[in-house]
């Protein structure tokens, strides 16, 4: 097998293609270019763990990554008990609110009813007193129509009697009659 490698990196691989030309691939120490990628790589994973420590800083970084996360969580938990706690705080004061209107309505609608039926109390005693007062007003005018009434019969009455008296009697007689129905009619307008 050694006498394959030297004899290979003399002269170079060959390899042919579908049928194209031979291609000569160059080779050291025994490795082609793949075979040497793959001892560097391995050369930088062993260099990176043993010199770098490269597991504990990616423990590290990963410790810390997580903490953060952690914290981030905790935080986002407070700030859901905390607005749950906001939630409830406002849904009991719009029940609240709720209720004081529905205690605010019937108050109203108590007080508009007691309003009414007060409006509806005072109108009729305002009638009632507005009628008596017209019926006061109406009697005291059938009075005082009755009384010029019964003033414009004396009236006529007394000339009446004058003319008769007069037609019939003498002077004197005219005169007393006349005094004395006056004087009559004096005493019972007072």
């Amino acid at each position: 097998m050694v006498e394959i490698a030297n004899q290979t990196a003399k002269s170079g691989a060959h390899t042919a293609a579908n049928g194209g030309e031979p291609h000569v691939e160059p080779v050291l120490l025994g490795l082609d270019a793949e075979g040497w990628v793959y001892v560097g790589v391995a050369i930088f994973i062993v260099l990176a763990v043993v010199v770098g420590k490269v597991p504990t800083l990616i423990a590290t970084a990963l410790d810390g990554r997580i903490a953060s996360v952690k914290k981030q969580l905790d935080e986002a938990a407070g700030l859901r008990a905390e607005a749950e706690v906001l939630l409830a705080d406002a849904k009991a004061r719009q029940a609240a609110a709720a209720a004081d209107a529905a205690a605010i309505r019937a108050r109203a609608e108590t007080e508009a009813a007691e309003l009414v039926a007060a409006s509806q109390l005072a109108a009729s005693e305002a009638i009632a007193r507005r009628s008596t007062a017209a019926e006061a007003r109406i009697a005291a005018a059938e009075r005082a129509a009755a009384a010029e009434l019964k003033a414009e019969v004396a009236a006529q009455v007394t000339r009446a009697a004058a003319a008769i008296i007069a037609a019939r009697s003498d002077q004197d007689l005219r005169t007393r009659l006349t005094e004395e129905a006056i004087a009559g009619l004096d005493r019972r307008l007072h």
